[in-house]
């Protein structure tokens, strides 16, 4: 229900190659570390948001969304469910064409205020899983 496959599809082939990936840190053991490697090799540019805003995966990092200085078109989130809603709002605010909340992350609100903003969003889904599967 929040991430067809028509949604996830056009996310993933059309909507662009920038993707912020908030709660990215340089810790390996995290599900963003890897996620956000896959991405890489997929052709995407990860940039890092979280509150360190070290550089990861030879990408500079930022404290928040509203930091970063240029047009980022998918925010990826891997924070908790109660701290997506405002993650959502703030990608909204930040001229995003789409969000993608990561597998366990569902906030209901959020994708309807998302959605109802105009931009796709997928919810309880993980894109490294996803985007091998569009070959």
């Amino acid at each position: 229900m929040y991430g067809d496959a028509a949604a996830v599809r056009k996310i993933l082939t059309e909507t662009g190659g920038t993707w912020a990936v908030v709660g990215l840190s340089n810790n390996t053991s995290r599900a963003a570390y890897g996620v956000a490697a896959v991405l890489q090799r997929f052709g995407k540019r990860v940039v890092p948001v979280h509150p360190k805003a070290e550089p990861v995966h030879g990408e500079q990092g930022y404290a928040s969304l509203a930091d970063i200085p240029f047009p980022v078109d998918v925010v990826d989130v891997f924070v908790n469910s109660d701290l997506a809603g405002p993650v959502a709002d703030e990608a909204v605010a930040a001229g995003a064409k789409a969000v993608w909340f990561q597998l366990g992350v569902v906030d209901e609100a959020a994708y309807r205020r998302t959605r109802a903003a105009g931009l796709d969003m997928v919810m309880d889904r993980c894109p490294a899983i996803e985007i091998p599967r569009l070959g």
